[in-house]
């Protein structure tokens, strides 16, 4: 129903195009027929006209923002600073993160293979 309204709106929109361009015929035949003796009018001199040049705004260049690690990212970066091994305790604190988002992104980092577990709890740079 939508794609019949639209067509028909757009055969609508060329209908009154036509139409248009009709009337501007109409109206280039009319003055062909009609030729007007025009009389020679002196040709009057005017000074040019100086437009202001527009000053064109210096665009600063587009400054871009710190990209933002994702939860994963911090947790690895913590992981990798400790040479043994580091539990999820310590992980909290450093992290501010819960228990379930450390387990969540030790997983995540497990699959990836970027981490292992040394014991259970106890995750090292893979």
């Amino acid at each position: 129903m939508k794609k019949l309204k639209k067509e028909l709106q757009a055969v609508n929109r060329e209908i009154k195009t036509l139409a248009k361009k009709i009337d501007r015929m109409i109206i280039t035949v009319g003055k062909l027929e009609k030729p007007k003796v025009v009389k020679a009018k002196p040709v009057k001199k005017t000074a040019a006209k100086v437009k202001p040049v527009k000053k064109v705004a210096v665009k600063k260049p587009a400054t871009k923002k710190p990209v933002k690690l994702t939860a994963a990212d911090t947790v690895f970066g913590f992981i990798k600073r400790y040479r043994k091994g580091v539990d999820v305790s310590t992980l909290m604190e450093k992290t501010g993160f819960n228990r379930r988002k450390i387990y969540d992104n030790a997983k995540m980092l497990k699959k990836r293979g970027k981490i292992k577990s040394v014991a259970k709890g106890v995750y090292l740079k893979a």
